[in-house]
This record gives C-alpha cells, structure tokens and sequence, in this order.
C-alpha cells in the first residue's frame, strides 16, 4: 500500500521505542533456533529481518511487524533442516504469496483452506515446537550455569511476562543468555571483531526444493494467508479505523520479501496479527516502531553477527529450550476455536499425523476428512473455509 494524504507521520518516541519490544517474544526464540539447530549465518538472518522492517514501516505507515514463518521455522528447528532448504521452503512461499498479491481471484482461490486444517496445522507444529523446547531442556544437567534450574528460571520470567506485559521478556532472556556465556564462555568472545558482511548466495538443489515444499511450504501457505494476510490486514483495521491494508498488498510484501532475502541466506519472513496486536500492546501506533528496531537488526547483521556467530551458536540451551517451549503453546492457542466436534476432530487428526510422520500426510489427511465431514452433512464447502 503507498503512502497517502492520511498516513501518518513516523514517530520515535519512548512509546514507539517500547512498542518495537512487542514482537520479540517471536522473533528471538524462531532466530535463535535458525542459528543453533539449523546453521543460518546470523548476519543476513538479521540484516534482511531489518531490511524488511525498515521497508515496511515506510511503506505501511503502520507497526506491521516482520518475523519469522512459524511453520516453515518449526520444521526447520525441530528437524534440523539445512539452510538450502530453508531458503527453499522460503523462496517457494514468496512465489506463491506474490502471485496470489497481482493474479486477480488467486488469494481467494489460495484461502479456500478449511479452518480446522488451519488450527491443527496449527497445533501441529506449535507441538512441535514445544516437545524441541523439552528435548533441549531435559538433556542438560539439572544444576550448572546452563542447567535445567536456568530454564525454569527463565521459564518463570516469561510466565511473569504474561501477567506484566510491559516486560519485554525475550530480549532480557536474549540478553541474559549473552551475559552467561560471557561469565562462563569467555573463549568465544577473545577474538571477537567487527567485520562488515560480505553477501553470499545461497543455491538449493533439487532435493532441497523437495524437503523444502513437503515440510515446510504446504503447512506455511494456510497459516500465512489466514495470519499474514486476512488477520493482519483486518486488525490492521480495526486498531487504526480508515487505514485498513488491502490484502493483495499484504500478499505482495510477504513475497517480494522472502523472493529477495531467501538467495541470500536469509530465513523466511512474514507479517503476523499476534505481532501487530503486541507492538500495539506496548505503544507503538506509527511505522517508526518496526523502522527503529529494523536499524538496530541491519547494523547487527552488517556489522557485529560476524562477531556474534560462535556466542549465538553457542546460545544456552537452557533458555532458548524455556524461549521455545512457551513459542510452540502460543503457537498452539487458536487450536481451541475449532468450532464443532467434526472440525475438532479434523484438527487433531492434522495435528497427531503432523507430530507421528509429517507435515504433507497430516495436512492431506486433514482436508480428506473435511471433506468427508462436509459432504456427509451436505454443508457447502466454503462455510469451512477460514472466511467460514
């Protein structure tokens, strides 16, 4: 969407500062997964996250945040997906989000997605998620700096988080994280330099382009058109009444975006309803929100990732292990909106086939027995659909 007559001026002030803090809570434990379990470099990972936030704030004039696709990063972080099959998985879904942003009717055709395969998708890869945040913790020693009392503790603090929503929970954790590395791992920090990225390409082969679509594109393209494009551009309405963003907008920005930075090494990127409601949550009413936590995100990738890839390599585990199981439950929540018992009944069976094999049986399973259910009580078809 341009900018027109009644967009609003950028601000950068304490409230837009703070509500720049709103989306971490997403945004570090799916980053810092990339960067451990999967192998992304952490200097394009930052630097396209920043490039996008900083477009986005100009071109919206609104806190539209940029995060990771949660299915895509769930996959990914709990198979240990290769960065070629990442970018894959990423660059697949930009092609599809872009045509379904210019060809005429194709969103819509696109977003025909039965609501039930969505939560269970859902419930699915937020499980997911959350049994990669268990692994992690129950393999560490139950005392030590890195240990499972750190991660109880860090769990505790994101509880605490939820019922003081002004403490911005994963960037104290992220933060706390550094610090005990610094106390305790002092060998990765003494030949720590500022150097400036140097870009690379980043080139799949055929095989990646399989495991790419199979485990991370055909569960990401529902979520991202139900929560990326319908959701967001509707609260986008209802926060600032009259600056609504059309979804073919929405769909054109989440594809140019992961088109562009996917080649490069960068992870696959989307905008999120959560995201928007929680920079709003924590003041932010203007684009300069993401534009100033966008700057901070490209200096980190151009100038110090380099100085922080073994430190982010090494993260603690205890806290990125507390950071993604609370990822996965959030991630799992709008599973409770299922509707009727059949689609309850839809949702697990996408759920528990996601969990037990993969993510392309639990999906076609899932619209299989949609389909059954609908046609069983001669209900049209389109009444399932995320718009049902």
């Amino acid at each position: 969407m341009k900018g027109d007559a009644a967009a609003p001026l950028l601000r950068f002030d304490r409230g837009e500062i703070s509500g720049s803090l709103g989306d971490l809570g997403t945004f570090l434990p799916l980053t810092l997964g990339y960067i451990t379990q999967c192998g992304l470099s952490p200097a394009p990972v930052f630097f396209f996250a920043g490039l996008w936030n900083v477009a986005t704030g100009l071109m919206f004039r609104l806190p539209i945040p940029v995060q990771p696709m949660k299915a895509i990063a769930a996959a990914a972080i709990a198979e240990g997906m290769t960065p070629p099959q990442v970018a894959a998985a990423g660059i697949i879904m930009g092609a599809l989000l872009l045509v379904a942003g210019i060809v005429p009717g194709a969103g819509k055709i696109f977003a025909r997605m039965p609501k039930a395969v969505v939560r269970g998708i859902q419930l699915g890869i937020g499980l997911k998620l959350f049994l990669g945040g268990i692994g992690l913790l129950v393999a560490l020693p139950a005392l030590g700096w890195d240990s499972v009392a750190v991660g109880c503790a860090a769990i505790g603090l994101i509880v605490l988080s939820y019922f003081r929503q002004r403490i911005p929970a994963a960037l104290l954790l992220f933060l706390g994280g550094l610090l005990l590395l610094g106390i305790f791992r002092q060998d990765l920090f003494r030949d720590v330099r500022l150097t400036v990225w140097s870009p690379f390409l980043v080139l799949p082969r055929p095989a990646d382009w399989v495991i790419g679509f199979t485990k991370g594109a055909v569960a990401q393209l529902p979520l991202t058109l139900l929560n990326s494009v319908v959701a967001v551009c509707a609260l986008s309405g209802d926060l600032f009444p009259g600056r609504k963003i059309p979804e073919t907008a929405m769909a054109r920005s989440v594809g140019v975006m992961n088109l562009v930075s996917c080649w490069f090494g960068g992870m696959p990127l989307c905008h999120g309803a959560g995201g928007l409601a929680g920079q709003y949550r924590f003041g932010a009413r203007t684009g300069g929100s993401v534009v100033a936590l966008g700057t901070v995100k490209m200096a980190v990738g151009l100038f110090a990732a380099g100085a922080l890839l073994l430190p982010l390599q090494e993260f603690p585990r205890s806290i990125l292990g507390a950071m993604l199981v609370f990822a996965g439950l959030e991630l799992s929540l709008p599973a409770r909106d299922t509707g009727t018992r059949e689609d309850f009944l839809v949702c697990l069976l996408t759920a528990g086939l996601i969990l037990a094999v993969n993510v392309t049986l639990g999906f076609l399973a899932g619209v299989l027995l949609w389909a059954i259910f609908r046609r069983w009580n001669n209900i049209p078809g389109r009444k399932g659909g995320i718009n049902g």
